[in-house]
């Protein structure tokens, strides 16, 4: 028997190596929008790349007039999203509204696309319990604020698909400092062993808050994080909405196939600080950093792919974006108009039964309420 293709146990530096080999970097579309990878091209109809570039535009205009709302005050928390249009949206174009999607905090574009009005995600910012009252056909919890926590909930959720025989899966998202807390791992390896309907992403955008993601982990990839649990794992450009979508869709039809989960690492920026509340990303970055970051923008490289097939043009985008902001005060209105919330209001859906201690806040803040 020829051993010339037996790997010494004891050569760690080659196990490193086939570990390298294998997560490859997928890319369809370079940074000036030329394809690339032709055998690996979605089939999307014209009017699905149009869509899709809507709403990408869609999603910077959102991250745009919230950046301005929350310095004005009329916000709470918010996390820029510009920069990650391709990883949020190209992703979230692969499945289907009957999919579950369990956000992270910096979510909200796909949450809204999945059905969220707009209006709600401004009021779930600013901490009002109408943020949270979702529309009965929108399959979807909402963010979650501890970090990595959503894919234990993903990995349930998959498996309650699975389990009731749906054609549907379960996709969650966390960014590169989530996949270093153990809820990540306990999520897929969960997922994993019981073959659940989900689709894991890690948003690769560089920085957990400050910490680089080299100071992170020694791992080549993120994706990689997936051989433990006996997953598929794949790193994929996530700057490039094609290559985003095309790995998504595949993703999905795995999952459904019966195979079980797979994680996907997309190699994202965040264009902004990683939120308005106190983070200064010049103080941990330098702007060479920016620079080439911008030059990979995704709504320039997916805009450049369109317009040389013929389908975008300035005009088209001048008329969409008058669209949309009208759109975004709308909402804005709408929020405004909802009436204050009362702490009894709080107080009532703490629980699905009130405690003794509460019953007692209820009824002291509800008399002071009447008055």
């Amino acid at each position: 028997m020829s051993t010339d293709n037996i790997v010494n146990p004891l050569d760690f530096h080659k196990q490193l190596e086939e570990v390298d080999r294998i997560f490859q970097f997928v890319q369809i579309m370079d940074e000036t929008g030329k394809i690339v990878n032709e055998d690996l091209m979605p089939d999307l109809s014209d009017d699905q790349l149009i869509a899709l570039f809507k709403d990408m535009l869609w999603s910077r205009a959102l991250n745009d007039r919230s950046t301005i709302l929350a310095r004005q005050g009329r916000l709470g928390f918010f996390a820029p999203t510009a920069g990650q249009e391709a990883s949020q949206l190209a992703s979230h174009f692969a499945f289907e509204k009957e999919d579950v999607l369990l956000p992270g905090y910096r979510d909200i574009p796909q949450l809204i696309k999945h059905g969220l009005p707009v209006h709600k995600a401004f009021l779930w910012s600013r901490g009002h319990i109408e943020g949270n009252k979702y529309p009965e056909d929108l399959h979807a919890i909402p963010p979650q604020i501890i970090i990595g926590a959503q894919f234990v909930q993903a990995a349930g959720v998959g498996l309650g698909l699975k389990k009731r025989n749906k054609n549907n899966v379960a996709f969650t998202y966390t960014g590169d400092g989530g996949s270093s807390q153990g809820d990540v791992y306990e999520g897929i390896n969960f997922a994993g062993a019981f073959k659940a309907n989900v689709v894991f992403y890690i948003l690769n955008n560089g920085y957990a808050i400050s910490t680089p993601r080299d100071k992170q982990t020694a791992a080549t990839t993120l994706a990689q994080k997936a051989v433990a649990a006996g997953i598929p794992g794949i790193q994929v450009d996530g700057m490039d909405a094609l290559a985003v979508y095309a790995v998504s869709k595949a993703a999905r039809e795995w999952a459904l196939a019966g195979n079980g989960p797979v994680v996907i690492e997309a190699v994202t920026s965040r264009f902004k600080p990683h939120s308005l509340s106190g983070d200064d990303p010049k103080r941990y970055r330098d702007q060479a950093s920016f620079d080439e970051w911008d030059k990979k923008d995704p709504l320039i490289r997916f805009r450049n792919y369109l317009t040389e097939k013929g389908l975008w043009d300035e005009e088209q985008e001048v008329a969409l974006m008058g669209e949309v902001e009208e759109q975004l005060q709308e909402a804005v209105k709408l929020a405004d108009e909802t009436p204050r919330q009362k702490v009894s209001e709080f107080l009532e859906v703490m629980f699905e039964k009130p405690t003794p201690n509460i019953t007692k806040q209820l009824e002291t803040f509800k008399t002071k309420e009447e008055q």
